[in-house]
């Protein structure tokens, strides 16, 4: 998948999508007024750009996702460490968590997650 930036407005309009779709182009032109004080054309383009970059699809006016926002962070969280820390999650972890403690159940989770990534490389 090719590299895909948005600014922080296109996040934003990207989430509002996500958290309704499937959405109509109209009600996002709707929704778009009310948080962003747009006008229908704004919001159109910026719905287009996000079209082109390949995050949602609108078809006849209804615009459902060609992926997820899950996919997508996690698409962007990996790109951060490889820019970031040259690749390492140790590395990304210890600057993390170097001034502050994780919680009890935060390392628990950290935990469950290794595990279960170390079982699905695996099968």
């Amino acid at each position: 998948m090719a590299e895909i930036q948005l600014g922080v407005i296109e996040a934003q309009f990207a989430d509002m999508i996500w958290e309704r779709e499937p959405v109509t182009s109209s009600e996002l032109v709707k929704l778009a007024a009310e948080a962003f004080t747009w006008k229908r054309t704004t919001t159109h383009t910026v719905l287009k750009r996000l079209c082109e970059k390949g995050l949602f699809e609108n078809n006849k006016g209804t615009v459902t996702s060609l992926i997820s926002r899950s996919q997508f962070y996690s698409i962007q969280s990996r790109r951060f460490v490889e820019d970031t820390f040259e690749g390492s999650l140790p590395a990304f972890i210890a600057a993390f968590t170097k001034n502050s403690r994780l919680t009890s159940e935060e390392a628990d989770k950290i935990r469950k997650m290794i595990d279960e990534a170390e079982s699905a490389e695996l099968e």
